[in-house]
């Protein structure tokens, strides 16, 4: 049985976290857990990047993004479910493995996108590195067709 299930939500991609909510959802129903929806936003505090925004670009994005993800739980999520958003800055495996340990989780649910496989070793998959990162269970939502 779980407390507390932390699902990565890519905002970008419509669609695409859908389905491992939906697995987060029914896990959440039958432990019963609380859910913990993740998005990683990129690093633009890092000092090389940060000079071609302006000061407070990242708070705003921040508060945007805050908005899209508690509007996508609300829309996705049944009100019987217990939630929680979280939004954070930096590289993205690392952060969601940071965040399941700040949350306690001992699940984490997440999409992975269809990549070949000169993707991945050119790019690297999230999915992949969590996997191999994670001290906690990851299960792996792979998309259809």
């Amino acid at each position: 049985m779980y407390k507390h299930v932390l699902v990565p939500v890519d905002l970008n991609d419509n669609g695409f976290s859908d389905k491992a909510l939906e697995v987060a959802i029914w896990h959440a129903k039958h432990s019963p857990a609380k859910l913990h929806l993740l998005n990683v936003l990129p690093g633009i505090h890092m000092s090389m990047v940060a000079t071609y925004f302006p000061k407070d670009a990242a708070a705003k994005m921040k508060q945007d993004v805050e908005k899209q993800l508690e509007q996508f739980a609300s829309t996705h999520i049944p009100e019987h479910i217990s939630y929680q958003t979280h939004v954070v800055e930096g590289k993205p495996y690392s952060a969601i493995i940071d965040c399941a340990k700040k949350v306690q989780a001992e699940l984490i649910v997440m999409p992975s996108h269809k990549r070949s496989k000169l993707d991945k070793v050119m790019l690297g998959s999230v999915a992949s590195k969590v996997v191999e990162n994670s001290p906690i269970n990851v299960l792996v939502i792979k998309p259809q067709g």
